[in-house]
């Protein structure tokens, strides 16, 4: 096979792709676009309000990868037997989701709850003023205690949206998403700024906003995707006993646990990147704040495409189709980085304009530049890396995506990291440059355990 043959797909396999990943692209984009427009809003209430907000969120993101880890082992199982056309399977893996699900919620409101201040105070920079740190502790306390009442639906909205993906349906989570996210706009428009007769809440708008989209955006999935149970069938008697045979709970533990503990260190390592950058200032807590909002509308694109490996490469392996996966493991990867180098070139484009939409100051705003022209110039080197991540993953190497992962990020970037900001005048420009680089790396280990065939696994057999 040439190398052409070997990277660009047949028209078939591209209208897979796309009936597959364009649901979630459409998604990820609104979604995306509404949490830059409310990260506007509440940038526009002060830059105080902007980093504490901005601060919560990280450690919500970790919570939120918790679960996405937690779900992925038994996802893993879903997508093979999906492939194979194994209901019971299925449905066996939608329980142990719940199961899991529920378990990773509780464990997360204690930990939320017994250590959030100190959490926040990790934040907040030694020079900063004691009236900007105490104000920002109490903006960021206040958010993270509504936003905790939302933890429930959204791990509820992940166990029914991520079994649908798996067995192909992306359009029911992306019907019920776009419906929460214009909730979720309106009300924090009308929360924040008290529009309307409504009152004039700030940040606890915003965390009341997105709340109420979560438990709204939980009713709409779990009642359609009930009343449609002859379409998916894995729904039907899925709680009428929560029984899973033991064989395969100790293969989802087995397979599971490497993941919910890579997801946790890997956020983990994400927010001790963003308190290493704290030192330097609130101001560069802001300006990153507005460069990852802003970057994660450009991503969707290679996020998605980890979706659709591990849908599309999973199901093949599933179904023993094993030289159809090796061929649309390198098409996928290609596709990926071919989208993002022109991803990136319009978000280079767009750097300099982008954050002058906040209400913030000059200083800010030059700084939220700069780190977006260093994740445009790094995207395709993101999308290779992320999507070699979920090709191991669909074959059940979890150990080795935990090597590749979360090895990597606090073997190697979190340190130099932690160096660079504790015990140099490094500028953080090159600060984040220089750590942002690292992925380079990544991608010439998962390109090489690529090639050496390491995921082709079927383990539903």
């Amino acid at each position: 096979m040439g190398i052409k043959n070997k990277l660009i797909g047949t028209k078939e396999f591209y209208f897979r792709v796309i009936s597959i990943v364009l649901p979630m692209i459409i998604q990820n984009t609104i979604t995306n676009v509404v949490s830059l427009l409310d990260n506007v809003m509440v940038g526009r209430v002060g830059t105080l309000q902007m980093s504490s907000v901005a601060i919560i969120n990280q450690l919500i993101f970790v919570f939120n990868l918790c679960i996405f880890g937690g779900l992925a082992g038994a996802g893993i199982f879903a997508t093979q037997y999906a492939g194979a056309k194994d209901d019971n399977g299925v449905r066996y893996c939608f329980r142990a989701k719940t199961y899991i699900g529920l378990a990773m919620f509780i464990l997360s409101c204690v930990v939320f709850l017994g250590f959030g201040n100190p959490l926040i105070k990790m934040y907040l920079a030694e020079n900063t003023s004691p009236a900007d740190a105490a104000a920002t502790l109490e903006y960021a306390s206040t958010y993270l205690k509504i936003m905790l009442v939302g933890l429930l639906p959204f791990t509820l909205t992940q166990i029914y949206s991520s079994t649908l993906r798996e067995i192909g349906e992306t359009r029911l989570p992306m019907t019920a998403s776009i419906i929460a996210i214009a909730i979720n706009f309106i009300f924090n428009y009308l929360l924040i700024f008290g529009k309307f007769g409504f009152p004039k809440l700030g940040v606890a708008g915003a965390a009341i906003a997105t709340v109420f989209s979560r438990f709204v955006e939980t009713i709409i999935i779990i009642t359609v995707s009930t009343l449609r149970s002859n379409r998916y069938k894995f729904l039907k008697s899925a709680f009428r006993s929560m029984y899973i045979p033991i064989k395969l709970c100790r293969n989802i533990a087995v397979k599971g646990t490497p993941l919910l503990i890579n997801e946790f260190l890997w956020a983990a390592g994400m927010a001790i990147l963003l308190q290493c950058y704290s030192v330097r200032g609130l101001d560069v807590v802001a300006a990153v704040n507005i460069s990852n909002t802003i970057n994660n509308l450009f991503n969707v694109v290679f996020i998605t495409m980890g979706n659709a490996v591990a849908i599309i490469i999973g199901q093949h392996l599933g179904a023993n189709e094993i030289d159809k996966a090796k061929t649309a493991v390198w098409q996928l990867l290609a596709l990926a980085v071919a989208t993002c180098v022109v991803m990136g070139g319009a978000m280079a484009s767009l750097a300099p304009f982008i954050p002058h939409i906040y209400k913030t100051e000059p200083e800010v705003k030059a700084m939220a530049t700069q780190f977006l022209y260093i994740v445009a110039l790094l995207m395709p080197v993101y999308a290779f890396a992320h999507n070699c991540y979920f090709t191991l993953r669909s074959g059940g190497r979890t150990i080795v995506t935990f090597l590749f992962d979360s090895l990597f990020t606090w073997g190697l970037v979190v340190p130099l990291a932690f160096i660079l900001a504790q015990f140099t005048s490094l500028p953080i420009i090159p600060l984040y440059l220089t750590v942002q680089s690292l992925e380079l790396g990544k991608c010439i280990i998962g390109f090489i355990m690529i090639k050496k065939g390491l995921w082709i696994r079927n383990i539903i057999e």
